[in-house]
C-alpha cells in the first residue's frame, strides 16, 4: 500500500532511552514500508550545532540514513539549528518552515506549529530573536562548552515559564489556522508542537478542512499516515 508517514516532537535526549529506543525500532520495523518519511521538528530536545559530536546524534544520523525511502525534516523550536552538515550526514532533506505537497490526490500544508501559537506574545518575541541569523552565527562561533551552558539555562527558563502560562495560550490561534489554510489555499494541515493528538474539523469558506495534530513520543508513539484514502492519526507502543 502506498503511504506516506508524519512523525514530531520526540525530543530525543540521552536522558530518555527508551524513547530512542523506541524511535529506531520504528525506523526498522514502520518507517521502510512507506514511500516518504516527514519528521515536523522537536527530533532532539536540544540543537547547539551540527559539531556536537554528541553520540546519540551519530547513532540517529546512521540509522535514518540507512531507511530505504527518502526524509524530510522541518526545524521544531527545539532544534532549529540542525544545518547541512546533520542533513547529510543523516541522508534528510531540509525544508522550509511552511511546504506544501500533493500526495495521492491530497494537497496539504505541512509545519512545526509553533508559528500559529500566536497568543503566546512572549514565545514569539523570543523565536524572532533566535531565529535571527546574526544571532545564530554569533552562537553557533561560540566555544561547544558555552553553548552547552546556554542552553541548559535557555531549557531550564522555558521550563519555568511554561508552568505560568494557561494551556489555551501554548495552544494554537485558531483564526491563524484559518489565515494560513487560506494563504496556502489548502484543505489539510499536518503539524506537531503543541504535544495535543487529534483530528479537528473546520468549516473554511462553506467546506470541510481538517488540522490532524501529531502526539509526542512521551511513552508511546504516535505518527500520522496519509494515503489515498485520507488520514489516520496513530498511536503506538514504543
Amino acid at each position: 500500500m502506498s503511504r506516506t508517514l508524519f512523525i514530531a516532537d520526540l525530543h530525543l535526549c540521552q536522558e530518555e532511552p527508551a524513547i530512542t529506543a523506541g524511535f529506531l525500532h520504528f525506523l526498522q520495523r514502520e518507517a521502510p514500508h512507506c514511500d516518504a518519511l516527514y519528521i515536523l521538528g522537536d527530533l532532539f530536545e536540544a540543537w547547539i550545532g551540527d559539531d556536537d559530536p554528541n553520540p546519540l546524534h551519530q547513532q540517529v544520523a546512521s540509522a535514518l540514513r540507512a531507511l530505504p525511502v527518502p526524509v524530510y525534516f522541518i526545524h521544531g523550536n527545539r532544534d532549529f539549528l540542525i544545518g547541512q552538515r546533520f542533513a547529510r550526514a543523516s541522508g534528510m532533506t531540509l525544508l522550509p518552515e511552511e511546504q506544501v505537497l500533493t500526495l495521492y490526490g491530497h494537497r496539504l500544508l505541512i509545519m512545526h506549529g509553533d508559528t500559529l501559537c500566536t497568543d503566546d506574545a512572549g514565545y514569539l518575541r523570543f523565536r524572532a530573536k533566535v531565529h535571527n541569523p546574526w544571532i545564530q552565527r554569533l552562537f553557533l562561533a561560540l566555544p561547544l562548552r558555552i553553548r552547552k551552558r546556554i542552553a541548559a539555562r535557555m531549557r531550564a527558563d522555558s521550563k519555568q515559564a511554561n508552568q505560568h502560562k494557561s494551556q489555551t495560550i501554548m495552544d494554537v490561534n485558531q483564526e491563524a489556522v484559518v489565515a494560513t489554510l487560506r494563504r496556502q489555499q489548502v484543505p489539510l494541515l499536518i503539524h506537531g508542537h503543541t504535544h495535543r493528538p487529534a483530528i479537528h474539523e473546520i468549516r473554511l469558506a462553506g467546506e470541510t478542512a481538517q488540522r490532524a495534530v501529531l502526539g509526542a513520543w512521551h511513552s508511546r508513539g504516535s505518527m500520522i499516515q496519509l494515503d489515498a484514502q485520507g488520514i489516520q492519526l496513530i498511536d503506538f507502543d514504543f
